[in-house]
């Protein structure tokens, strides 16, 4: 039986203490109007991951605790991968589409970034994070919010790094759902690796 329960998320951190603020600010708001309103509502505090630095400091982020009930501040990671994309690779999708058409055709780019994500660069960051946060929090929740939610090529690398679930525009449900699917089976079939191991078992490499 489903039990949904509200998440609130906190967008843009740049910083763990920014994080840190606004997670206090929202439990003790929330607590305050359950017991105005002798409500018992079950809810969850998360922080969008979509600055460079956020993804960073990930593990920081993740291993906050309250002090006031020994209970973790952040209990999930939504990945924004639209403004991950902006500002790992420096260009803004509001004017992209003047020079992404070029790169593409030069082979500067092999695909669009705002629609499949880079692998190698924004790819790699969210499965570092993805990784630091779990090694502090192993019941930290993972996800993906944005386009590339929707995008076949994208969910399976997000399957493939361990990430929890995609959420994506309503017209594209059916197939992000399909290519879940395709991906998981596909996974299966080459490694019986579990989920909470594929995301911890990363280790950065540096490229000599």
């Amino acid at each position: 039986k489903a039990s949904p329960r509200p998440r609130i998320m906190v967008p843009l951190v740049g910083t763990v203490a920014e994080f840190e603020q606004q997670a206090h600010v929202i439990k003790k708001t929330a607590e305050r109007v359950k017991k105005e309103r002798n409500a018992d509502v079950i809810y969850e505090i998360g922080t969008m991951i979509e600055v460079p630095r956020a993804a960073l400091v990930s593990e920081k982020i993740a291993s906050l605790v309250d002090p006031s009930d020994g209970n973790k501040l952040c209990q999930f990671f939504s990945y924004g991968t639209n403004d991950l994309t902006q500002m790992t690779m420096g260009i803004s999708r509001d004017d992209a589409g003047v020079f992404l058409p070029k790169y593409l055709n030069m082979g500067i780019l092999e695909t669009e970034p705002f629609k499949t994500i880079d692998k190698d660069g924004v790819g790699w960051l969210v499965r570092l994070s993805a990784a630091k946060g779990r090694s502090a929090n192993p019941n930290l929740s993972l996800s993906v919010c944005g386009e590339h939610g929707g995008d076949p090529a994208s969910i399976e690398f997000f399957d493939e790094i361990g990430l929890d679930y995609v959420s994506c525009s309503p017209f594209r449900v059916p197939v992000a759902r399909l290519a879940r699917a395709q991906a998981a089976i596909a996974r299966r079939r080459k490694s019986k690796i579990e989920k909470k191991d594929r995301v911890v078992s990363f280790v950065p490499k540096i490229s000599d």
